[in-house]
């Protein structure tokens, strides 16, 4: 249980430092979930007056009463947390247990697949690349279209995922030697 732990939590590291590398240094998920509006303060005073509660909302064009909505004309999505900066360092100590909780569930996973899975460090990569994927997919690929993520965008958000996790693999899955016992 202990190389586990210890697999999750290098994991965990791995992902900190993954994440640190490309949305720290390089703003990878801020060119995403942070474009700027050239009228950015009139529609925040707009917004600010009138969401009021948190949620998601949609801003589709007026319907149409004989054609419904048209079809050509664009959707917005509209995102409030019900926070501000103020809460940013809270938030953070909840990103942080992610990071550490996520990886560390995946280490346990991995330790109850099969003796065969275990035995070969490539299929217990290919775990962590299979998780990736599985995030991959329902958490960004499933994000994209009406009020969502262009499907370039949701692309590469989830490819970022899968290479996360990828990276979480080589790590976990070094500490977890191949045919060492897990049970």
């Amino acid at each position: 249980m202990k190389r586990v732990i210890l697999a999750g939590l290098m994991g965990a590291l791995v992902l900190m430092v993954w994440a640190f590398l490309i949305n720290g240094l390089i703003g990878f998920r801020a060119h995403f979930d942070m474009k700027v509006l050239s009228a950015e303060r009139e529609v925040y005073e707009v917004l600010k007056k009138r969401v009021a509660a948190p949620g998601r909302y949609a801003v589709n064009p007026e319907v149409d009463p004989e054609r419904g909505f048209p079809g050509d004309e664009p959707v917005f999505s509209v995102l409030y947390s019900g926070t501000g900066h103020g809460a940013a360092g809270k938030l953070m100590l909840v990103g942080l247990a992610v990071f550490i909780l996520s990886p560390l569930i995946g280490a346990w996973m991995l330790s109850r697949a099969s003796e065969r899975v275990l035995a070969s460090y490539g299929r217990k990569v290919m775990f962590f690349v299979a998780i990736g994927l599985l995030f991959a997919v329902y958490s960004h690929l499933s994000s994209f279209g009406i009020g969502g993520y262009p499907l370039r965008d949701a692309i590469m958000l989830g490819a970022s995922d899968l290479v996360a996790w990828t990276l979480v693999g080589l790590a976990a899955s070094w500490i977890l030697k191949p045919g060492q016992a897990m049970q």
